[in-house]
């Protein structure tokens, strides 16, 4: 064995066994909340009772040498697609072989918060080999807005050819920050594509405001343009399915079959939600969160009737990224729980729960990174992408 190989598998080694058994210190239900003066809606939205879980973790590099990766989706023969949000797509083999960046990616701004995000595939990739991908879209001077493109990947995995721009983020602003942006289809084909609502105080309250897609979550079909059965909303773009949301970096669909988003708070307030068609969530007129400055945001209330509450929210917020329900073997305890990555709170989110009711909460790997996406794999091991200038996916199994 060679001294590099050698030490990559001493340095895999020593990071299963320190994190066999490490489910994290459960006490994060003692932080107090940024505003004391907010009460949730009802009983369970907040601080959900600790799950008594005491599963051993082991966690191993399956691929390393990732630049701030941020989104990732499995291809049918187990290989993986992940972005790079300074603009690249790179595949990672079934064994942890990382490739060159795929050419053929459109140009991206990745100031700030953009550059490139999501990427997924539909499940008739095996005879298409067609992926979609959301990106910070330049549009001129300093503006910039999220953008959805497609295109066909190559059969060497190395190039994009016939990439199109499907979906244009309107209006476009001049901002680094709140892209959004998740891709998600859904069962009958349409393609979710959740925005945010780029931040900055004018913007912001453009997510009251149907005839933008700031702040919503978009359903369109796989070519572009509002998919059937969308949401009659008055004066509303065609395109748009529910509203009023902050900044949605996380969405899968459920064992129900229907979509689940969580989305950034500011401080506090971040939260999970199913969005339901042609719904108002809120944003910023009610909201469990407050300024980062400690202020109220407008008058400060949490409730307001015509607008929806969260299935759930955090208070401190944790930074929420991305989710997924996990349905696998390798965890047979964890059935249908939900797997969250937290970017603040540096660890692995699991809930349970009851229908749409939250009935518990844990969390695995603290301080181990911002954990910018979170996958099931068809080997039933769970998947994480590290966000970092020397980023990692990492894989999760039981401890042996």
């Amino acid at each position: 064995m060679s001294q590099r190989n050698l030490r990559k598998a001493l340095a895999t080694s020593a990071l299963a066994l320190a994190f066999a058994g490490a489910a994290s210190a459960q006490d994060f239900n003692e932080a107090p909340p940024n505003d004391p003066n907010q009460s949730p809606a009802f009983e369970g939205q907040t601080r959900a009772p600790v799950i008594a879980d005491d599963i051993a973790l082991s966690k191993d590099v399956f691929a390393g040498g990732l630049v701030n990766p941020w989104g990732m989706d499995q291809l049918p023969d187990g290989s993986w697609l992940v972005t790079e949000r300074p603009g690249r797509l790179r595949h990672v083999g079934a064994d942890g072989t990382l490739s060159e960046p795929i050419t053929g990616i459109p140009e991206v701004d990745s100031r700030g918060q953009g550059g490139l995000l999501d990427v997924t595939v539909a499940d008739d990739f095996d005879s298409t080999r067609r992926i979609w991908f959301s990106f910070a879209e330049p549009r001129g001077g300093e503006t910039n807005a999220t953008a959805v493109g497609t295109g066909i990947l190559s059969e060497d995995n190395t190039a994009l050819s016939d990439v199109e721009v499907i979906f244009q983020q309107q209006p476009a602003w001049e901002s680094t920050l709140h892209f959004g942006s998740r891709l998600v289809f859904a069962p009958d084909g349409a393609l979710f594509v959740t925005t945010g609502e780029r931040s900055l105080p004018e913007p912001r309250e453009l997510s009251q405001d149907v005839t933008t897609h700031l702040g919503k979550v978009i359903r369109i079909t796989p070519e572009g343009g509002a998919a059937d059965g969308n949401p009659a909303i008055e004066g509303g773009l065609p395109e748009i399915w529910s509203y009023g949301h902050r900044n949605l970096q996380g969405a899968t669909i459920g064992p129900d079959g229907a979509l689940w988003t969580i989305e950034h708070g500011p401080r506090g307030g971040d939260e999970l939600n199913r969005p339901e068609a042609g719904l108002n969530y809120g944003w910023p007129v009610i909201t469990y969160g407050i300024n980062y400055s400690g202020e109220a945001i407008n008058t400060g209330i949490t409730a307001q009737e015509g607008m929806e509450q969260p299935l759930y929210f955090w208070d401190p917020s944790i930074a929420t990224s991305n989710m997924v329900f996990y349905e696998g073997d390798l965890f047979p305890d964890w059935q249908n729980s939900l797997l969250i990555g937290s970017l603040a709170g540096q660890s692995l989110v699991r809930l349970t729960l009851d229908g749409t009711a939250v009935t518990g909460e844990a969390r695995y790997f603290a301080g181990e990174g911002r954990i910018r996406d979170v996958d099931v794999g068809a080997d039933g091991a769970i998947y994480l992408l590290i966000d970092a200038e020397d980023g990692q996916m990492l894989r999760v199994t039981p401890a042996e």
